[in-house]
């Protein structure tokens, strides 16, 4: 698969807590050379992001993250401020304690919540696969389809796994086609990135792919040091 390809499904990502905003900049600047589908930036820089790249970049954000825990009113009210900064695309974390609790009419509605919040922006909803069951999983895959999510998201790249291909094979199995999936945590090579396409993830949540992509561009404008 060519990289070009590739770098078009990729959320171009930094969500290190210290990231400053000349950090933002130079990622926006790297997700519009490579035109990436977006960049995704955590919700304090949304507002100067999108004065930095005006028309030129989407702007993805999360919510609840990394842990989901927070309560459904906070996180309709982030993804609502998040909107109005700027985001085009939203990435909310369920909230773990409910499925494991098997709440899973509150964790409907707290999905619900967030949607309605972001209307007509596209939705992905992480639901940290790592941490789950396969039933747990199953569940969730019908859950965030009922709810009118655009995304069934595999992870934060927070927790204790990120994306697996096994994982983006059930999400993709088991969700409608209305509902795409993006892999996300531990993507390194293009391989992974390959790999994870031809299983079925519409997205991809890496820095790594634009690094390569970089790395091959200064390979092939070194100096040729044989005489």
């Amino acid at each position: 698969m060519d990289i070009n390809e590739i770098l078009e499904k990729c959320d171009h990502t930094l969500l290190r807590v210290d990231c400053s905003a000349e950090e933002i900049r130079a990622l926006c600047d790297q997700g519009i050379r490579y035109r990436c589908a977006s960049v995704c930036i955590p919700p304090c820089h949304v507002a100067g992001a999108r004065r930095y790249v005006g028309d030129q970049l989407k702007l993805c954000t999360v919510i609840g993250f990394p842990n989901g825990y927070m309560s459904t009113a906070a996180k309709a009210f982030e993804a609502a401020d998040a909107v109005r900064n700027g985001a085009d695309e939203i990435d909310m974390v369920v909230n773990l304690s409910m499925v494991k609790d098997g709440a899973w009419d509150a964790v409907a509605a707290d999905i619900r919540a967030v949607r309605e919040a972001t209307k007509d922006k596209v939705l992905k909803v992480i639901i940290e696969c790592c941490l789950l069951t396969e039933e747990e999983k199953l569940s969730l895959c019908r859950i965030v389809s009922n709810c009118g999510a655009d995304f069934i998201k595999t992870s934060t790249g927070f927790s204790t796994g990120g994306a697996t291909r096994e994982d983006v094979r059930l999400l993709r199995e088991n969700c409608p086609e209305t509902v795409k999936v993006k892999a996300a945590g531990g993507i390194a090579s293009l391989q992974d990135a390959e790999d994870f396409i031809a299983l079925g993830a519409d997205r991809l949540g890496t820095s790594r792919i634009v690094k390569l992509s970089m790395e091959m561009e200064n390979a092939q404008g070194a100096p040729d040091e044989e005489y």
